[in-house]
């Protein structure tokens, strides 16, 4: 995705004097690390879902706010945090942005009602700032054509993340399960971001190339303002409240047209904006930010009902495998370890069967396992299965995007062009996460905290159509393509 604002720039970068050499095993280490507790941060709640209905007083389709809270927080932080970093130093803002998602967690660890509970998901929301910031120091280590180290940094950032993802699973299952106070499991993230701060502080270097300019701050509040109220209006459209033809849903959806057409005037017009609108003239632009934004709505939409699903007894509702917090962790190891293995297989498969038939074969194999589940619910090996094929393709998606997105875009807006891609990433999983809410809340009967059958199978319903649509669009990725050229440094 090539951004840039049509002029030549003439600022002088900026070179912090005397950077410390890091040996590249630490520098990855490190970076692996960071990802790794934002994989605990992102997967820590989900054993935790079935029983804080009962703990917080909330029902199963309640429970889909704290991935739309986190997600619209997401949307917020992305572009500024990017931004940032490449004009301020990755670093720096990584560092603030690790203190940020600390003091959500504690927030969440604190929490004793709903409400809190949202609030420290929000701070949490900063942790997609987390990856675009790490790129960006992996990038500039790697210097110019750099992008086959680039990519294999990627893939095992990937791979640490759904690292921590298992790592934030087991943990809170097992504190749940050795615990008496129900909710002691909630200060997980706030154990493992610590740990990441204190850990890298020392070994991450400070890139060294910065260019000069400011930060679009008007551009990034009308962005952050026009996504969410489209994704609110779009997302709960049908609940209650938020009924289709009633003021609060049409006068949020028409606030949030004119908001993003005023942001896109404003793009046009601004020397350096915080996203340059006109990249989106690129078909590849396009088929990488469609493919993008529909894993991520299956993969996140999901994250709320799966877990559900596994603790959820047959005798309550017909459906289900009943399983306690340390069983439901384990039990979502499938998708997980099989969405790192199609991350760390990515780079190879790309060079043998190139990234568009990547892309389109990822999004086959997600249309697949959300298929298996469609059909064998009622056992849980097909179950299983299911999850694993839609993970496996999921992480050739989460790597190949990924790549895509920040090999297009000069060294200089390296965290720019990774946060693009974050940012459609939070933009998929809030729709979905919306979606999934909208289902649950029709499916659950009166007075009944978990959903009726229905409410799952139209769901995975619509994850494997929206898959399908993504392996369509990604069928018009063009190969090679073409990447900007890179200034030569004058020192």
């Amino acid at each position: 995705m090539t951004l840039s604002s049509g002029s030549t720039r003439t600022t002088p970068v900026h070179r912090p004097s005397g950077p410390r050499a890091t040996p590249t095993g630490v520098v990855i280490a490190s970076v692996a690390l960071v990802e790794l507790s934002s994989g605990v941060t992102q997967g820590f709640l989900s054993p935790l879902l079935k029983g804080l209905t009962e703990t917080l007083g909330v029902t199963a389709a309640d429970l889909n706010w704290i991935s739309i809270a986190n997600l619209l927080a997401s949307v917020a932080f992305t572009p500024v945090l990017s931004r940032m970093g490449d004009l301020y130093g990755h670093r720096r803002m990584l560092r603030w942005n690790l203190l940020l998602v600390i003091l959500g967690s504690v927030l969440v660890g604190l929490s004793r009602s709903f409400p809190v509970l949202l609030a420290g998901q929000i701070l949490q929301g900063a942790i997609a700032g987390f990856f675009p910031l790490l790129v960006g120091i992996l990038r500039n280590r790697a210097g110019a054509g750099g992008d086959a180290e680039s990519r294999r940094g990627i893939s095992y950032m990937v791979a640490a993340l759904v690292g921590g993802l298992t790592l934030g699973l087991l943990a809170s299952g097992f504190v749940a399960a050795s615990v008496d106070s129900p909710t002691a499991a909630l200060w997980v993230p706030a154990v493992g971001a610590t740990l990441a701060l204190v850990a890298t502080w020392p070994f991450l270097p400070e890139s060294a190339d910065r260019p000069g300019g400011s930060v679009d701050w008007a551009g990034g509040l009308l962005l952050c303002a026009g996504l969410v109220a489209l994704m609110l209006a779009l997302g709960l459209g049908g609940t209650p409240g938020w009924e289709w033809g009633s003021a609060r849903t049409l006068g949020t959806l028409v606030a949030g047209v004119l908001v993003t057409a005023l942001w896109v005037g404003v793009e046009l017009r601004t020397a350096e904006p915080m996203i340059d609108v006109r990249m989106f003239r690129h078909r590849n632009v396009v088929v990488v930010s469609l493919t993008t934004l529909t894993f991520s709505f299956c993969m996140l939409g999901l994250q709320i009902a799966h877990p559900v699903f596994l603790g959820t007894a047959r005798a309550e509702t017909g459906y289900g495998f009943g399983l306690g917090p340390i069983a439901i962790g384990l039990a979502m190891l499938p998708n997980l370890l099989s969405l790192a293995v199609g991350a760390l297989a990515a780079p190879a498969v790309a060079a043998r069967i190139s990234d568009r038939r990547t892309l389109v074969g990822g999004s086959l194999l997600m249309s697949a396992g959300y298929g298996i589940d469609l059909l064998g619910y009622d056992t849980a090996a097909l179950f299983l299965l299911g999850t694993a094929l839609a993970g496996f393709g999921t992480g050739l998606l989460q790597h190949s995007t990924r790549t895509l997105a920040v090999e297009s875009v000069p060294h200089d807006r390296t965290s720019v062009g990774s946060g693009i891609n974050e940012l459609l990433i939070n933009v998929g999983g809030s729709l979905g996460a919306a979606a999934v809410l909208t289902v649950f809340a029709a499916r659950t009967p009166a007075g009944h905290t978990l959903p009726e059958i229905g409410a799952y199978t139209t769901s995975w319903t619509v994850c494997l159509g929206v898959s399908l649509a993504g392996a369509a669009a990604a069928l018009l990725l063009r190969a090679p393509a073409a990447r900007p050229a890179v200034a030569k440094d004058p020192r």
